[in-house]
Parts: structure tokens; C-alpha cells; sequence
């Protein structure tokens, strides 16, 4: 990384932003070009954590979990809660990616912070599912809890209760990678492409 000198930046930002300039001139990253595929998502990195905060998530998170095993995806289920299991948080976020997980979806709902810890700490992408929980507020606690993410932690938010999505969208991530989920996903929109050919069909009969 170039380091950052004081002339470029000017003295008034060098001296505004002087510990965020100290650090970023005392990083030293890995060239992308050294990092072997081997222990990439290109290698056995492919299976999709499912994390959910509550067992009562289950019912939602149920579909995530069936349309990845019809894509014949692995996956790793748990039960992980920001709040009640910190530790076990930590822990989960930042050790999923030496495990083999390529993908992470996390389903939460009310105060539904688990998506976002998980994202705050794991380098692999995270897809978010809102749950309408039974003291939920119409669901718009969790959506906005998933969606309003800050700027550098990113998290994919499906639609509410939509963990089917979830399953598909991580599937196609992994099939950026993977020519047999890629095919796999091709047969699949081209039966959804079939369904709608067929009913548009009876409507003329």
C-alpha cells in the first residue's frame, strides 16, 4: 500500500484524521495474486452457515435450508443470539470461514441484530433474513434492523420472512464459482420461466 503523505492529504486533514492515516500507512496486505484458490471459495469452500437467533426463527429458516439442499448445497445449521450468547457470537463469526462456509445466512427478528454482528466480524458475504417474531412490530423492527446497515458492513436483506430467497441468493454466489451449482440455478429459473409459460397458456384455452 502507498503511504500516505502528509503534503498530499493537507496539514489541517493530517492533523484531523493523524491516528486513521497512522494506521492505514502501517498496513501491509497480501497481494490478491498470492492468495492460492486452493483455500479460496474456489477450493472446498462450499457449504452455508444458517444462523438464526432463536429456535422459534426454525419454521423461517426452514426454507432457506430445503432450497439449498435441493441444490445439493451443504449446509451448517445453528442457533447463535446477539444478545443471550455473545461469546458463542464471537466465536461463529470469526472462525466460520476457516471451517469451509463460503456463504452465511442469518435470520433474526425484533431487535434483530444478528445479521449485522455477524457481518461486522466475518469476512464472508451475509445475507440477511428478517423474522415477523410474535412481539414484533409488524416486522419492520427487524427489516430495519437488517436493512440500515452502515457503510462498510454490508448485508444482503432479503424480504421479510424470506429465507427461500436467502437459500437462492446464496446459491448464486456460490455458483460464481462453481460451474455445477451455475448450471443448477440455469435449470432452475428456466422451470419458474416454464411455470408462468404454462399458466399464461390455460388462460387462452
Amino acid at each position: 500500500m502507498k503511504e500516505i503523505r502528509k503534503d498530499a492529504v493537507g496539514f489541517k486533514n493530517w492533523k484531523k484524521h493523524k491516528n486513521e492515516f497512522t494506521i492505514l500507512n502501517n498496513i501491509n496486505p497480501t497481494p490478491l495474486s498470492r492468495i492460492s484458490h486452493h483455500n479460496g471459495i474456489r477450493g472446498h469452500h462450499m457449504k452455508v452457515a444458517i444462523v438464526m437467533g432463536s429456535i422459534s426463527d426454525m419454521p423461517v429458516m426452514q426454507d432457506a435450508i430445503d432450497i439449498l439442499k435441493e441444490f445439493g448445497i451443504e449446509t451448517e445449521v445453528d442457533i447463535v443470539s446477539a444478545h443471550r450468547t455473545p461469546e458463542k457470537l464471537f466465536d461463529f463469526s470469526n472462525n466460520a470461514h476457516k471451517r469451509g462456509i463460503a456463504v452465511i445466512i442469518a435470520g433474526a427478528g425484533g431487535a434483530a441484530h444478528l445479521p449485522g454482528m455477524v457481518a461486522s466480524m466475518s469476512p464472508l458475504p451475509v445475507i440477511g433474513v428478517p423474522v415477523k417474531s410474535s412481539n414484533s412490530i409488524d416486522g419492520w423492527d427487524s427489516v430495519l434492523s437488517i436493512l440500515q446497515m452502515p457503510g462498510g458492513v454490508p448485508v444482503a436483506t432479503v424480504a421479510l420472512n424470506g429465507a427461500k430467497n436467502a437459500g437462492l441468493l446464496a446459491t448464486q454466489i456460490l455458483g460464481a464459482q462453481n460451474p455445477t451449482f451455475l448450471e443448477k440455478m440455469i435449470v432452475y429459473k428456466e422451470g419458474l420461466k416454464q411455470a408462468v409459460l404454462t399458466a399464461a397458456s390455460t388462460l387462452k384455452k
